[in-house]
This record gives structure tokens, sequence and C-alpha cells, in this order.
């Protein structure tokens, strides 16, 4: 017989307190710190992983640490199995070859990875546990709606661009190409899919994905590559869903503003679809070319009020052209003008040759006067950027570099 222990009152309540704390402790997930020898095949394994690239100086960074911990703590509950979400981290300092290898540019930066694929979008929202944790259930949702019945093709939001996918079955390399894809550009398209029954009617010449672009008057595009070809796939689709001319927000300010390139800008009532389609058809056919040495957007007047005014505009004047430099604002002539072969062309590349600031500090050069005119200095000051206001803060981040601009 074993004989009775008993204990004394305050070991008792020592005992049950160690019990209750065993058994409500959190798990307590591991920020895994990155270098050159891990970071390939950690990255790789993960279906997400959100990094952190940090400077211990930094004062923005040292905020960060302890918000990063408790949202990966939070996550890890949810998602338990070690490569469904990754936290980690990069000491800039002691891994500078890792920071360059990523562009970095400013502490900290939190960059999302998919399956060891940058995602071009970081993250730019509000540092919380539960901003982060939120961010990351988003990532971990299904980017794509799967549909039930056809008709609800004909339903779906023509305002976003759509791509569509039929497939004989889910389980397919197919399927799982166009799901990475999803993945990935999932902010910039609404991706959809049909299987089996579903989608025999549309699967005529075997499983296809079709482009359905906003609006009801542009006609559908399909897809006529390998469809188990990951690249050619994802540079298909992203050529649709991410257009030549895009739509600055003071959502996107940020990012477009840190790619680093001029803006070459239509301001445009939202209603006024004509002007823009105008405005994208002659970029198109006109600036092609550029589109590695300026960004291509448009802004609705309405909100972008503030720049129109600083190059002493209003809404009642738009539609109207300017380049940002990201050090002074230009103008371009009547919007008509645009249609004029090579005129918008000609604009952007006196923005490169550096004629656009040279005549506002000093006038017309000397070979754009008519013979026998007296050619004058004309002293003027160009509207400083408006745009540059959008970039990345000294008040959220450490910035490293200031940016070389026109």
């Amino acid at each position: 017989m074993i004989p009775a222990i008993f204990l004394s009152l305050p070991d008792l309540r020592c005992s049950l307190l160690l019990l209750v704390t065993w058994v409500f402790t959190p798990v307590t997930a591991e920020i895994i710190s990155l270098d050159t020898e891990n970071i390939d095949d950690i990255l790789n394994n993960a279906d997400v992983a959100l990094v952190n690239f940090y400077a211990d100086w930094c004062r923005f960074s040292q905020m960060l640490h302890p918000i990063f911990e408790e949202a990966s703590n939070v996550i890890k509950e949810e998602y338990p199995n070690a490569n469904q979400v990754v936290f980690a981290r990069v000491d800039c300092d002691q891994h500078s070859d890792i920071a360059q290898r990523y562009r970095i540019s400013k502490y900290p930066t939190l960059k999302l990875f998919r399956n060891g694929m940058m995602m071009k979008r970081e993250y730019r929202g509000q540092r919380s546990v539960k901003a982060l944790a939120d961010y990351i259930r988003q990532q971990k949702s299904d980017p794509i709606q799967e549909l039930h019945d056809l008709a609800e093709i004909t339903t779906p939001d023509r305002s976003k661009r759509n791509i569509i996918g039929y497939f004989e079955q889910k389980d397919s390399e197919n399927y799982r190409v166009f799901e990475r894809v999803a993945n990935i550009l999932h902010d910039d398209c609404a991706f959809l899919a049909a299987f089996g029954v579903v989608s025999k009617p549309e699967r005529y010449s075997g499983d296809n994905i079709v482009y359905k672009p906003p609006g009801h008057s542009a006609p559908d595009m399909v897809y006529l590559g390998s469809m188990t070809n990951f690249d050619g796939t994802y540079n298909w689709i992203q050529d649709k869903c991410v257009p030549l001319v895009r739509e600055i927000t003071f959502e996107n300010g940020e990012e477009l503003t840190e790619e680093g390139l001029p803006f070459l800008i239509l301001f445009h009532m939202k209603e006024d679809t004509e002007s823009l389609e105008i405005f994208q058809n002659e970029v198109a056919r006109q600036l092609i070319s550029e589109k590695g040495t300026i960004n291509f957007l448009h802004a609705d007047c309405d909100k972008f009020r503030h720049p129109l005014l600083h190059i002493q505009k209003t809404p009642a004047d738009c539609p109207v052209i300017a380049i940002d430099s990201f050090r002074h604002m230009y103008v371009f002539g009547d919007f008509r003008d645009v249609l004029i072969p090579g005129k918008l062309k000609q604009f952007v590349f006196d923005l490169h040759s550096g004629k656009l600031h040279r005549e506002f500090h000093h006038g017309p050069d000397p070979t754009d006067t008519a013979p026998g005119e007296e050619v004058q200095d004309v002293a003027s000051s160009p509207p400083e950027s408006s745009f540059q206001k959008l970039a990345p803060s000294e008040y959220r981040y450490t910035l490293l570099r200031d940016r070389d601009e026109l």
C-alpha cells in the first residue's frame, strides 16, 4: 500500500499555481533569425513568411520588436504547423548583404514572402498586434472565389479586373499553378474558378483561363500558354492585373513613391472615363518604351486637390497632365495636345534631358526661339514636388538615404 502524501496548505497553493500556469501559458512562437546560411531554406519552405528587416539602434525597430513577437504568438496558436506561417527577422547591420539583396532603404521594413517569392507590396499598415495578426489572416484566406453556377459569371464586379479559371478538377497541376498566381496577385485582380460539371461548357478545348477587363465594352481575353508553366501563367495574368496606367491613392502613395520613378499623372474627375481612356491609349502608343523610367498614373481631381492647387489648378481645370519629379512639378500644355503624335513623349524626354528644369529657371532654350527673336533669361520658381510628401516618413521609419531625383 502506497502511503498517502499530505502537503501543507502553502505547498498546495504553490503546486496549484504552477499547474494553472502550465495549463494556461500560451505557446510562445520563436522569431527566426535569418542569415545567409538559412534564409533561402526557411523562406522557400514557408507558405507565408513575414520578415522584419531591422537595426538594433533604430528606435522604430525597438518599438516594433515586442509587437512583432506578440503577433507571432497570436498567429502561432491559429496556425500551429511550422511551415504554415513564419515570423522572421534580419539584423541588417549584421547581414548587410541580405539587406542589399532585398533593397532595404528604411528601418523597419516588413516584407511578405510566399514559398520563397517576395511579394511586391510590403506591409505598411498599423504597427499593432491586432493589425499584424489580421494582415496574416487575410494572407492565409482563400484568394479564389468558387463559382457554383456559370450564371454568376454575368454578375462579377466589372469595376475590377477579373481572372476566371475553368478546371475539370480542383486536384490538378493546372489549378495549383492558378492558385499560386492568385496568392501573389489577389490585391490587383479578383480571382474566380469553376470546376467539373459547372465549368464544362467553358472547357470545350480543355482547362482555360479568361481575363474579363473592367467595364462592359472591352472583349474577354483567353490565355493560350501552358497552364502548368508558372512563369508563363504568372506573366500573362500580371500583365492583365497590373495596368500600364495605375491609379494613385492615399493608400498606395507611399508604395508608389518609394519605387523611385518620377510620376506622369493625369488628374481627372472620377466620372471622366473618356479622358482616362485617351491618356491610357497615348501612353501605350507613345511611351511604352519608357515604362522603366517613369510611373504612369491617374488621380481623382477631388481627392488630390492639394497637388492641383500646387500647380495653380483646380478640379474645374481637369483633365490636367503633370510630371512630379519628386523635386518639382511640371504641367503639360492643353490636355487635347496629348493627341498630337509625339507630344507626350517629348514632354517626358524633356524631363529626362533636364530641359523642363532649365526652362523653369532660365526660360526657353535658345533652340526653341524663332530666328531673330531676342533670348532672355526668365527667372521662375517651379512648384516643388507635392507627391514627395507621400514618401516614407521620418516619423515612422529610419530612412537610410536620400533619393537622387531630377
